[in-house]
Order: structure tokens, then C-alpha cells, then sequence
């Protein structure tokens, strides 16, 4: 097992208390000298807050454990690529490695809809790597999906 294969498996834990909480499946966790600094999962239904993603409840954790809004010698792990406001974050938060576990073709802006994390124009630009746990991943997502609908056929 790599490095990274160890911290997305506990991204893929985050991913699976959102689940079971009823959100969707993603998780997140910070790493800083080989620690974990932050965990987060996505949140939005339980909090009722749009901005509730793994990401951002993962990046304000760092933060406030770093004391300073500058994450630079850390790495994040994310099961699910950003979506534009998390991308958005993970630029200004000066991250400078982000390792995801599955693409978002429909709303992902790490190289699928769209791809902030490597744009010219901005001043910090993202080390990236995809696919691992990918299958896991993606499956997860998959599996959640399609019980959603499965429940709203029910009666």
C-alpha cells in the first residue's frame, strides 16, 4: 500500500460517515508532515448550509489547527474532484497537493468541467494526482445513487 492509498483510505472512512448520516459520499482529510491534520465529509443536508462540502469543513479544521488560512506544506485527500467553490478554496488556501479518488464529470474543476487547480492566470497552482481508490470511489458513489433513486420509487 502507498502513502497515498493510507490517507485516501481514511478520506474513504470520512466518505462513509457521510453516508451514513444520509449525504452524499465524500470525504476529505488534511495532511501536514506526515499527520492528519483535519478530516472532514460532506455535510449540506445535515447543516443545512450549501458550503457544508468535505473540502471546505476539512480546509476551516486545518486552519484553525495551524493557526494560519496558508495550508502550504500540506496535502489533501479528497474521494471526489472539487467542485468549483472547493477548488476555488484549496487555491486560495495555498494547497499545494491535492490527490483525488474519483473524477466529477458533471460538476468537477480539477480537469474534468472545468480545471482551476492549474489555471495560468492565478498565483498558485496545484500538484494533482487522480485515480487513487478511484474504483472504490467511484463505486461508492455509484451505490448511493442508486439506492437514492431506488427509495424514491418506493411508496
Amino acid at each position: 500500500m502507498t502513502i497515498d492509498e493510507k490517507y485516501m483510505r481514511e478520506a474513504v472512512k470520512q466518505a462513509k460517515r457521510a453516508a451514513a448520516a444520509g449525504e452524499v459520499p465524500i470525504g476529505c482529510i488534511i495532511v501536514s508532515e506526515d499527520k492528519i491534520i483535519a478530516r472532514g465529509y460532506n455535510r449540506r443536508t445535515i447543516d443545512k448550509n450549501v458550503l457544508s462540502h468535505a473540502e471546505i469543513n476539512a480546509i476551516r479544521k486545518a486552519c484553525k489547527k495551524i493557526g494560519d488560512w496558508r495550508l502550504e506544506g500540506c496535502t489533501m485527500y479528497v474521494t471526489l474532484e472539487p467542485c468549483p467553490m472547493c477548488a476555488g478554496a484549496i487555491v486560495q488556501a495555498r494547497i499545494p497537493r491535492v490527490v483525488m479518488g474519483c473524477m466529477n464529470a458533471k460538476a468537477g474543476c480539477a480537469g474534468s468541467v472545468l480545471d482551476l487547480l492549474h489555471q495560468e492566470g492565478f498565483n498558485h497552482q496545484v500538484i494533482t494526482e487522480t485515480g487513487v481508490l478511484g474504483e472504490e470511489c467511484s463505486q461508492m458513489m455509484k451505490n448511493f445513487f442508486k439506492e437514492l433513486r431506488e427509495k424514491k420509487k418506493q411508496p
